[in-house]
């Protein structure tokens, strides 16, 4: 049954995929100020398997640094030169469209195309990660997509049938042109194609998660983590933060709990593992959610600071992650040569 979601969601829904961001993939707010001006309330939202699975789709996001996003904001329209662009190059038009990444701000990024073309529940990442080259649809190699974005002053960047790692360089390179941020879009590929290739019911999940950490003041940390469906990693205070040498943007946070432990998260854009007195407790696909002890709002990675008191859970990670090493190895840490990380599974 499609989900049908109102304006009164947002706040519920910003809550929950900023839960599955692992403390990357920028903060909801901005899409939700957007959002909360647009008139085409409420939106149905489909899942895949209520659709025709030869329905031409792309799927669509924000690239580049959020904090630059935040002090330029985007107009009313940001994805549409990039799916035009698609669309002349395959003449065909996308009349679906799911996200790249479902977690953080562009967890909410369909949302605005709703009224426009049919909003479908999933999405190809299922958390937050950093790189293109992380998009599943990408990661499975399915061939004749497209991919493409704005370079600034009306330009449009196009990848055609390219590597992942080209999609990812060549991208990347456009969005600096653009001025940091720029709206993706990856096309070439159809609703059916999602069932295998992508991640399903990620707003549906995000709702859900959403309602329970509102709920969640009167609850202690373990009870928390059970109702969020996930496991409590610790609770302590930020005791020290350290920017690794050698390891490539690699910041590091001690944190003392109770118990006399110590766990240390390691972060890149996001939370990428914890380890509990020198071994590792969960990585990278898991989902490591760091939140304020106090307002239980879960933490952005540039939000960590010495002297925080935090809650730091565990959600698990989409299954489409551990069903092939290929899948696997493109989101654990050493995906990112960092190695000693990895998660026992």
């Amino acid at each position: 049954m499609p989900l049908t979601l109102h304006a009164a969601d947002l706040p519920t829904l910003s809550r929950g995929f900023a839960l599955l961001s692992s403390g990357g993939g920028g903060s909801p707010h901005v899409a939700e100020l957007i959002l909360a001006q647009s008139d085409t309330w409420p939106v149905t939202v489909h899942s895949v398997d209520e659709l025709d699975p030869a329905t031409p789709c792309v799927a669509i996001g924000y690239i580049g640094s959020t904090l630059l996003l935040e002090e330029r904001l985007p107009d009313a329209d940001p994805f549409t030169p990039a799916i035009a662009a698609i669309e002349r190059w395959l003449g065909v038009q996308s009349s679906a469209v799911c996200s790249i990444e479902g977690a953080g701000l562009n967890g909410l990024s369909t949302l605005q195309l709703a009224g426009r073309r049919t909003i479908v529940d999933a999405d190809c990442m299922g958390r937050a990660l950093p790189d293109l080259d992380q998009i599943s649809l990408l990661v499975d190699a399915l061939p004749g997509l497209v991919a493409a974005t704005p370079t600034g002053a009306g330009g449009v960047v196009l990848v055609h049938a390219a590597r992942p790692e080209d999609v990812e360089r060549v991208l990347r390179t456009a969005t600096s042109c653009n001025g940091g941020w720029a709206g993706f879009a990856l096309g070439g590929f159809r609703v059916g194609d999602l069932a295998e290739h992508a991640i399903p019911d990620g707003i549906e999940r995000a709702r859900s998660l959403g309602q329970a950490i509102a709920a969640s003041h009167d609850l202690r940390p373990e009870e928390l983590a059970s109702a969020l469906g996930g496991t409590l990693l610790g609770a302590g205070r930020v005791m020290a933060s350290l920017m690794e040498r050698g390891a490539g943007e690699v910041h590091t946070y001690d944190v003392r709990t109770d118990g006399a432990d110590v766990l240390r998260l390691v972060a890149r854009s996001e939370f990428i593992a914890l380890m509990r007195n020198g071994a590792v407790e969960a990585a990278s696909p898991t989902i490591i959610t760091v939140l304020d002890s106090v307002s239980r709002a879960p933490l952005q990675v540039d939000e960590l600071a010495v002297g925080k008191d935090v809650i730091i859970l565990g959600l698990p990670a989409p299954a489409w992650w551990a069903t092939h090493p290929r899948r696997l190895a493109r989101a654990r840490p050493s995906r990112w040569g960092i190695t000693g990380l990895e998660e026992v599974c």
